[in-house]
């Protein structure tokens, strides 16, 4: 059997994987979920058609959207994950024994439930003690929240469907008033590649320079995902990523990483000229 998954990335380009089992297909309140068995890139995730990790880079992805905030500011103690519904995001917060609270709020349930059953490699610390699970709105949740959490996390899904109102002015005002007077908001940003992934890219970024003194864009290469240049949005009312980098405290705390280090940190704010020009177009 010659079984492929194929996702657009763009209207003209297509990004494929040859399949060796449909472990599982099924249809949440708020999205198709499919999981599929690959050679190359070990279980993947996809939700609406879009993949969303492979048991092969998602490493890529959980270090950066991580450690980039927590070697900026190693006080932090209480986090809020808003998505994150495979726990690859937690699994990375988990190794910090700083941190004291972790509030995960995913909208769908089956994620979890399915990630929990299918890709324990992502979901293997959502039962630690200092995780607390909400399943609902991540909007909504974080509209009852003020001067609350040191970081918060975006760990969303693209621009639309169900991850659309995380995106929003409203959505990333709310964030800046549930911050600490020292918070830092760090966010999924999507791709400066493809026109469509580069202009939902620029909104994000726009909304988010409304609110905070300090606003940075970093960026990593996860092969699965459009283009394979992907970038991460740093706010913060106080730190600077690489002013305020310690890294000397950080790697004694001799943390197991497969992708980020300290010289990564500040090498991945050093961005292409192309993704400058993007982002002083929305300054």
């Amino acid at each position: 059997m010659n079984l492929w998954y194929t996702e657009d990335h763009s209207p003209h380009a297509r990004f494929s994987i040859r399949v060796e089992q449909h472990l599982y297909t099924g249809q949440s309140e708020f999205q198709k979920i499919d999981i599929f068995q690959t050679v190359e890139f070990g279980k993947v995730l996809t939700l609406d058609g879009y993949v969303m990790i492979t048991e092969k880079d998602e490493f890529i992805y959980h270090d950066m959207i991580t450690h980039v905030p927590m070697a900026t500011n190693p006080g932090i103690k209480k986090v809020l994950v808003i998505g994150a519904g495979d726990g690859g995001t937690v699994r990375e917060l988990t190794k910090y024994q700083s941190i004291e609270q972790i509030d995960m709020v995913e909208i769908d349930q089956m994620v979890v439930d399915l990630c929990r059953e299918y890709i324990p490699q992502t979901a293997s610390q959502l039962d630690d003690p200092r995780v607390n699970l909400f399943f609902e709105d991540g909007l909504k949740f974080v509209r009852k929240k003020e001067n609350d959490y040191d970081l918060i996390i975006v760990d969303s899904t693209d621009p639309f469907g169900p991850g659309e109102g995380l995106f929003t002015r409203e959505f990333y005002g709310n964030c800046f008033k549930a911050l600490t007077e020292d918070g830092i908001l760090v966010n999924q940003h999507e791709s400066p590649f493809y026109t469509e992934d580069a202009l939902g890219m620029q909104r994000a970024h726009q909304r988010i320079l409304g609110f905070f003194p300090i606003c940075k864009v970093y960026q990593a290469h996860i092969p699965t995902y459009p283009s394979g240049h992907w970038l991460f949005g740093f706010a913060s009312k106080k730190y600077d990523p690489i002013a305020d980098l310690d890294a000397v405290a950080w790697n004694e705390l001799d943390l197991i990483t497969k992708y980020y280090n300290t010289d990564i940190h500040v090498g991945s704010f050093a961005l292409p000229n192309y993704v400058k020009e993007q982002l002083q177009d929305v300054e």
